[in-house]
């Protein structure tokens, strides 16, 4: 690729995809690396600026946990982030120490020195003219000297040096968190730096995109057969769309329905890539196979692990079916994996911990004989969505709601039963129907637009109910809908009561095995979006 690049060192924060996301936001290409490469690459990589991110870790706890000297001997513009900021001051001559007053959360931050890192970037002045930002804090230790050269960029009272700068080496870092939305000018500081400061062109964008991507493809790929596992859902069907554009039919995909779908999943998926895209498609009848694997099984991660297996064992056969010249058969797997995938399996850095496994990620075994093609990998869920209205899908493919590889599997908590995939899919159908149906008047939008995600999970508990002048003994299920601008983090979705009370009585009413409906009020963190 020929974009101006920006380089994100991964230090093992859990928001550090986040910060990749605002560098695309402004049209820059980036991606995140461990914070551990080597010089060389570096060098060869050869970025426009780099970006230092957060950490769990202390500076005068870790000390391998530093940035390379290539980026001190690039001569690009650095900006450190929270430990970043730290690293960069220890390393450059300046001081870290422990603080007795630690800040996780809002903080109103004075800016200093007139950089131009701030210029013209305020929330707010105060009486005496000081230009003040609302930001977001996390940490424990500060900064308590700064390296020759620098100079105060921003304060608070418990941290006085909130921010610093060397404006000739174009060296910036802040102790807070531009790349979360509770910065309230965090995107504003990052365009700065990667347009601005750093020069970068903002030609980042999903329509060109595609041409390059379809090029790379074919150039991956050559004239062999490629294999693609097709669940329905966003990721799969764009990626569908993009490597047909690209091969056309050297593709073959390949829905497999193993019962954990939503209701009447195998026929919409059949109508709308075999007779509206023209696609080459294979249904596979697999639901005995994969309940009869998950039979007794209750911990999450064992479910997930099967259920890519069994995928894996799918995709094989029909792979093995595939006869191109030569008698050669299928050569590539083609998978929907996204960025946020890889990142939340612990795919980007050692350092991270791992929040839940994929199974599309990592889970592919040497046995497999197939060459794995992922042209969605770098790309976050709304560039995803970008790039399918791009190459022509209609809106409502685009704009589903996510779906989970493993589907319904991780929406049964416990043992998966077939009887209890029939109970959720109807349950989660009359919750989306009713979600489709309802416009808040406000906004003029129906509430399945207005939320990001919304589906419906299965309890493995009964509870005593009434219905009619009977008693009842039935299951319990748990609706969940969130809003969120990056799936990172997520807030529940404030539903009208009268919406839910519909949903619960058109359940009850229904579903016959369902006698109790709650409403599910977490955000993530602590949560995450998904149960299991």
């Amino acid at each position: 690729m020929q974009h101006d690049k920006i380089l994100i060192l991964d230090f093992g924060s859990q928001v550090t995809q986040l910060i990749a996301r605002r560098v695309r936001e402004a049209h820059v290409y980036c991606e995140i690396h461990p914070n551990d490469v080597s010089d060389d690459f570096i060098k060869t990589f050869a970025p426009k600026a780099i970006i230092l991110s957060g950490s769990h870790a202390s500076t005068y706890e870790d000390h391998q946990l530093r940035a390379p000297q290539a980026v001190w001997d690039a001569g690009v513009p650095v900006l450190g982030i929270c430990y970043g900021m730290q690293t960069m001051a220890v390393q450059l001559g300046g001081k870290v120490e422990w603080s007795d007053h630690r800040e996780f959360g809002y903080a109103e931050v004075r800016a200093r020195g007139h950089t131009k890192l701030f210029d013209g970037i305020e929330d707010f002045a105060t009486a005496e003219g000081h230009g003040m930002l609302k930001v977001w804090m996390s940490h424990g230790d500060k900064v308590t000297e700064l390296p020759p050269g620098f100079k105060l960029m921003a304060s608070t009272p418990s941290c006085p040096i909130a921010g610093m700068a060397n404006e000739d080496k174009r060296y910036y870092a802040v102790q807070f968190h531009p790349e979360v939305t509770h910065t309230l000018q965090g995107a504003a500081m990052l365009t700065r730096f990667v347009r601005d400061i750093a020069g970068c062109r903002g030609d980042w964008i999903m329509g060109d995109y595609i041409a390059e991507a379809v090029a790379h493809i074919r150039a991956q790929v050559g004239d062999e057969e490629v294999i693609l596992g097709l669940s329905g859902g966003v990721d799969s069907s764009v990626a569908a769309a993009l490597i047909h554009r690209a091969i056309g039919d050297q593709l073959t995909c390949v829905f497999v329905d193993h019962g954990l779908l939503r209701l009447n999943e195998g026929a919409m998926v059949m109508e709308m890539f075999a007779g509206r895209l023209h696609a080459k498609v294979v249904h596979v009848e697999a639901a005995e196979q994969f309940l009869g694997h998950l039979k007794g099984v209750t911990d999450p991660e064992q479910k997930r692990k099967i259920i890519g297996r069994e995928f894996v064992e799918v995709f094989q056969a029909e792979a093995a079916k595939l006869k191109g010249d030569g008698n050669k058969g299928a050569k590539w797997l083609a998978q929907g994996t996204i960025y946020p995938d890889v990142v939340e399996s612990g795919g980007t850095a050692s350092k991270k911990a791992t929040i839940k496994s994929h199974h599309n990620v990592g889970g592919l075994p040497e046995t497999l004989g197939l060459k794995l093609l992922e042209p969605l990998r770098e790309l976050f869920k709304d560039e995803v969505r970008e790039l399918g209205v791009a190459l022509g899908l209609p809106h409502d493919m685009v704009y589903r709601h996510p779906f989970p590889g493993p589907g319904l599997g991780v929406r049964i908590l416990g043992e998966v039963k077939p009887e209890f995939a029939e109970l959720l899919k109807r349950a989660d159908h009359i919750f989306i129907e009713e979600l489709r149906k309802t416009v808040d008047e406000a906004t003029g939008k129906t509430w399945y637009d207005l939320t990001s995600q919304a589906f419906t999970v299965f309890l493995p508990v009964k509870s005593v109910g009434v219905m009619g002048d009977g008693r009842t003994y039935d299951y319990v299920v748990a609706l969940r809908a969130v809003q969120t601008s990056d799936f990172m983090t997520a807030d529940w979705a404030e539903l009208p009561y009268a919406l839910l009370k519909k949903v619960s009585s058109r359940i009850i009413n229904e579903v016959r095995g369902i006698n109790r409906v709650t409403y599910d009020v977490s955000s993530k963190p602590p949560a995450t979006i998904e149960w299991e």
